[in-house]
């Protein structure tokens, strides 16, 4: 019977590779087709990866907490099904010898030594595989560091005893010794005491900063503000959200009305809803839009309501309930975080009453609003002006000042203002 490759797939934008969590089927069982094989774990979402054919698990390639690149070979299936392999594979090698390229018969897989994906940077010609690769981010060693260990796998590569045996010789010698010390940006020396805590930065939260560091370094971000009275959606939301919740079974909360009319008003402004392709800007069709959800451990991540424009308010209510849902629980799908267009946060959940959010790449704007808040306004009547209690909210926009100039972020900004304080009370759910 004939073997197929299992593809790490694509885990959402931006997403290159992906740590192996646990293997939910061991070589020798069967899978059906579109069943879970196993769990993986990236810097937005942890999920299932399902088999795309049926049939029987030959060899699992890679272990439990290697990081592998999308692309790259998890393991072999024999199956039934009629599939002609790429390089024309009919049985298992019972070497995986490592090879750059496949042989002129067309018959070996293309492995890497011991069946280990490999991993390399742009730019460089010495591959690190992901045992070596997970190794070096645990102990802190940069790709400059790695770059200078003498490796003693083919092709000099570093083995995974190449790299203890060095960090056990840097622990023992003094002049690479790590010493406990760390500056301030006004140089003043800070001195880590015995009392203080050290915590190491998980995976998901160093992939996060370094793509928040990578956004501020390609956009040029500037953020725009506006005050918004929000009384006539307070007003609504609280005669409406019994029934609403009576009929459609899902809870009524802000977040949805508010994203409806971040929608009209990227539907107004066309070149917001944009992504930077190189020197191109992509105005996109359809609408898909990015909600920030905030984990447990205060890790953040944006699943994606597709074709948002689309929806009505109960399905955008549907939509966001069912996504923050799911993402809090660690079941959303690879597809669901990719392809945004836009991204709308809501620090206001937190009590925060604005925030200055970052793009998320390769979009060119990002949306936060702020909370709620009861404030004494001046209210003008035919009688003239008074003061009365409203509602009022901060909203924050921040945007790729490459692309897009201060007077369209900020009339972009105004007019989803407007939308907000000309909301028909009397709208029907």
């Amino acid at each position: 019977m004939p073997l197929v490759e299992m593809i790490m797939p694509k885990m959402g934008e931006s997403v290159m590779e992906a740590t192996v969590l646990s293997w939910l089927k061991n070589e020798g069982d069967p899978v059906n087709q579109d069943e879970s094989v196993l769990e993986v774990a990236t810097d937005k979402v942890d999920t299932e990866v399902p088999s795309a054919h049926a049939g029987v698990i030959k060899k699992i390639l890679v272990k439990q907490g290697e990081v592998v690149p999308v692309g790259q070979a998890v393991a072999i299936i024999e199956t039934d099904q009629d599939i002609k392999h790429p390089l024309g594979l009919d049985e298992l090698p019972d070497d995986y010898e490592y090879q750059e390229e496949p042989s002129g018969n067309g018959k070996d897989f293309v492995f890497r030594a011991d069946g280990l994906s490999a991993l390399t940077r742009p730019g460089a010609h010495r591959f690190y595989s992901p045992l070596v690769r997970s190794i070096a981010v645990k102990e802190n060693i940069p790709f400059e560091e790695l770059d200078r260990i003498q490796g003693s796998g083919k092709k000099d590569r570093v083995t995974k005893k190449d790299l203890l045996d060095y960090l056990e010789k840097r622990k023992s010698d003094k002049s690479v010794k790590q010493n406990f010390h760390s500056s301030s940006p006004l140089g003043i020396s800070n001195t880590i005491n015995a009392e203080d805590e050290i915590i190491e930065m998980d995976r998901m939260r160093q992939i996060i900063a370094n793509r928040m560091i990578e956004s501020k370094k390609i956009s040029a971000h500037v953020t725009s503000f506006v005050e918004a009275d929000v009384t006539n959606i307070v007003t609504w939301r609280d005669k409406v959200k019994d029934n609403f919740l009576q009929v459609h079974n899902v809870k009524l909360t802000y977040t949805p009305i508010l994203l409806e009319i971040v929608i009209k008003a990227l539907r107004d402004f066309p070149m917001i809803n944009g992504s930077v392709e190189g020197t191109k800007l992509i105005l996109h069709k359809h609408i898909n839009l990015g909600v920030a959800v905030a984990l447990p451990g205060y890790n953040l991540i944006v699943p994606v309501i597709h074709n948002a424009d689309q929806y009505s308010l109960v399905g955008l209510t549907q939509a966001v309930n069912d996504l923050a849902d799911r993402a809090r629980n660690g079941q959303l799908k690879p597809d669901e975080l990719a392809g945004g267009t836009y991204t709308v946060t809501n620090v206001g959940s937190f009590g925060n009453i604005m925030g200055t959010p970052i793009i998320l790449q390769p979009q060119v704007a990002i949306l936060a609003l702020g909370m709620i808040a009861k404030k004494p306004s001046v209210i003008e009547t035919p009688y003239g002006d008074a003061i009365g209690i409203r509602h009022k909210m901060y909203i924050s926009h921040t945007y790729d000042h490459r692309i897009i100039d201060g007077a369209l972020g900020g009339s972009f900004i105004r007019k989803i203002a407007r939308y907000i304080e000309s909301f028909d009370v009397s709208r029907e759910i």
